[in-house]
């Protein structure tokens, strides 16, 4: 008897994520619905404006690294 009110509650307990799982989905939809998606220009430019950001801080860091490294190697001489 035991057993049986256990498995009824694991079918009773699986039954009721399958309906939160499928509502959490049908939510989801709803959503993306109303999301306004940009257009291929705008992905263009501001997939042009990233590369170039990445592209300038890239060397931008590549030149602060090598006038630090420099300095510290000054300074190491010096100590030496």
């Amino acid at each position: 008897m035991a057993t049986e009110t256990l498995v009824e509650r694991s079918s009773l307990l699986e039954k009721l994520r399958i309906t939160q799982l499928r509502q959490f989905f049908v939510e989801v939809r709803a959503e993306l619905r109303k999301v306004s998606w940009p257009g291929r220009k705008e992905v263009y430019g501001t997939t042009i404006v990233v590369i170039c950001a990445v592209f300038f801080f890239g060397i931008y860091l590549g030149l602060v690294d090598l006038v630090l490294r420099l300095g510290v190697d000054q300074i190491f001489k010096f100590l030496k």
